[in-house]
């Protein structure tokens, strides 16, 4: 299941990855983090933010805990969406979690900030990368200054 899950998600075929993914449950197939990643990373590139985070939210009914990688997924589908509020609060039950938070982690919640033209959140989890010895990357601080000029405050 995994391999042609992740199959879909990589040929942008959501729909296929989703049918293969809920059949699963209907034949009592166990699901890992793998399987239940590719399910949302897969939503996620289709652009299906609400598909990404049934997917998401489901994998607590298949007893299937999260990961960085899944949070990842997530956090960039609601990037994707246009939805930072989600994104924001599925970074902060990241941090709740004591999840680790990665580059990409914080770029996606950045990302999602710049779309929304939430320039100041986006202020906040760069100072927070800081604080938490995480790297910053090239989109980083693209994605910050996008933000910024998004929201006239290019010179911050």
């Amino acid at each position: 299941f995994n391999t042609a899950i992740s199959a879909c998600d990589k040929s942008c075929v959501w729909e296929k990855a989703l049918q293969i993914f809920n059949g699963m449950a209907q034949n009592k197939a166990e699901s890992s983090m793998i399987t239940c990643g590719a399910a949302i990373s897969a939503c996620r590139r289709g652009r299906e933010w609400e598909k990404a985070l049934q997917c998401f939210s489901g994998m607590t009914q298949r007893t299937v805990e999260s990961d960085t990688i899944t949070f990842n997924s997530a956090i960039s589908a609601c990037e994707k969406g246009n939805e930072w509020g989600r994104a924001l609060r599925l970074f902060n039950v990241m941090a709740q979690r004591e999840v680790e938070l990665r580059t990409m982690t914080f770029n996606a919640a950045i990302s999602a900030c710049e779309k929304g033209g939430k320039w100041e959140h986006a202020l906040r989890l760069v100072s927070a990368m800081a604080q938490s010895n995480v790297e910053c990357s090239t989109i980083t601080f693209s994605a910050m200054v996008c933000a910024c000029e998004k929201g006239g405050e290019w010179e911050k």
